[in-house]
């Protein structure tokens, strides 16, 4: 693996800038290939070519059927609850043993959702020493007026000198059925908005928290953009959780927060606003804050039961 930093981060405040990114370039528990490392070095990694390998190997659990004629049996839907990427590639493989280079037809996808998306787009970055990492947050474009539950891959551009935001479930279907206009490879910050910044504008009164969740299931509010905040700050931290894990701080569906709880929050969210500006605060405070801190297993609120993180 290549963990070489790109010449770009390297400027007069060397030292500084090479650290903060040095963490992002570096595998963690869940987006190490494992044994399956050498099929990664053969992906492109540039942005569009990622984007394309991982479009031809995942497929969205919940939009098989209606955008791409498969049906999922209930058997596969297990997939969508797998969580480190070596064991991802596994079910790949179990589906159909050629290389990860080679286009995979719908049923013979790994079943996942966003979260699976951003991860294997993370850790074939990764593993060419581009810094990446996972941004959990909401989507302004899958349903108008709405923000709905997304995860994203974040990766340092180095010829802008900035962090970019790859959607890679956005393939062809997806961009014409819901029509979208921007670049995928660059996702417009409007378009995005992270658990930190939804968490903000909607404590200021900007914007409506009940415009926040996930509209099919009818989760929406200021509790549910807390439990985000807590898996982005996870996620930032190399801990690429489910979607649905729930540990520590997170409140409870529909809940209402107490004063003691937005204050809370309000500063895990200045914690993740900028990831960059203090990463040792960033790490300390969720590696030794025991509300935040992630314990070996959790509870996946889906399947209703404690999971330990890297069995499934």
């Amino acid at each position: 693996m290549n963990d070489t930093i790109p010449s770009a981060l390297c400027t007069d405040n060397d030292g500084a800038q090479r650290r903060k990114h040095e963490h992002y370039t570096r595998h963690s528990a869940f987006s190490a290939p494992g044994r399956h490392s050498a099929l990664l070095d053969m992906l492109p990694s540039d942005p569009g070519g990622v984007a394309r390998t991982v479009q031809a190997l995942l497929i969205y659990e919940h939009a098989a059927e209606p955008l791409y004629g498969y049906k999922v049996p209930e058997a596969r839907r297990a997939e969508s609850h797998i969580r480190p990427i070596e064991k991802m590639v596994d079910a790949l493989l179990a589906l159909d043993d050629r290389p990860l280079s080679c286009a995979r037809p719908p049923e013979k996808r790994l079943v996942g959702i966003c979260r699976h998306y951003m991860l294997l787009s993370v850790a074939i970055l990764r593993q060419h020493g581009v810094p990446a990492r996972g941004r959990g947050g909401f989507g302004a474009y899958f349903n108008p007026g709405k923000f709905e539950d997304h995860w994203v891959c974040e990766y340092w551009k180095a010829g802008d000198g900035r962090w970019a935001l790859l959607d890679s479930q956005l393939d062809e279907v997806f961009i014409r059925n819901l029509e979208i206009g921007f670049d995928i490879h660059d996702v417009p910050r409007a378009q995005f908005l992270t658990a930190s910044e939804a968490w903000r504008r909607c404590r200021s009164g900007e914007l409506d928290p009940n415009l926040f969740g996930i509209e099919f299931e009818q989760l929406r509010g200021l509790w549910f953009i807390a439990g985000n905040l807590i898996r982005d700050l996870a996620t930032i931290n190399g801990r690429e959780v489910l979607p649905w894990d729930v540990w520590g701080a997170q409140p409870a569906p529909n809940s209402t927060l107490s004063d003691s709880e937005l204050d809370f929050f309000d500063e895990v969210a200045l914690l993740t606003a900028d990831p960059d500006a203090d990463i040792d605060a960033l790490n300390r405070r969720f590696f030794k804050d025991t509300k935040l801190r992630l314990p070996e297993s959790v509870f996946n609120s889906l399947r209703e039961r404690q999971e330990r993180l890297l069995e499934g």
